[in-house]
């Protein structure tokens, strides 16, 4: 496998492992409705502590699903939609794969069956 075939197969894997979280799916929710959040403020809307959303929002980064700036002292959250535009990109080409295989099992099963009548 390429260098780059295998870069992108890494940041779907650490994608859907991130996204396999609930916690983790809301905070995506939380900062893609709000735009930027702290830890404290996405907290304040989860039922974990904030020390769990840090955590979490260190899986999310280390995914590239979002960044975090220093804003004085708070660090501020945002989502970076590129990790997760590849992610679907990928499941759309396997959606499609999928689409043609099934087109082809059903044109043979058709064929199949117009010859034996």
């Amino acid at each position: 496998m390429t260098d780059g075939r295998r870069g992108a197969v890494d940041v779907v894997d650490g994608v859907l492992a991130a996204l396999s979280d609930p916690t983790r799916r809301q905070l995506l929710d939380v900062l893609a409705a709000r735009g930027e959040a702290t830890a404290t403020t996405l907290a304040e809307r989860l039922p974990v502590s904030r020390q769990a959303v840090v955590k979490h929002l260190a899986v999310l980064d280390a995914a590239g699903l979002v960044s975090g700036s220093r804003v004085g002292r708070e660090v501020r959250y945002a989502v970076r939609p590129e990790a997760l535009d590849a992610t679907a990109r990928w499941m759309a080409a396997l959606a499609a794969d999928w689409d043609r295989r099934l087109a082809t099992i059903k044109r043979l099963a058709e064929a199949a069956e117009r010859e034996s009548r």
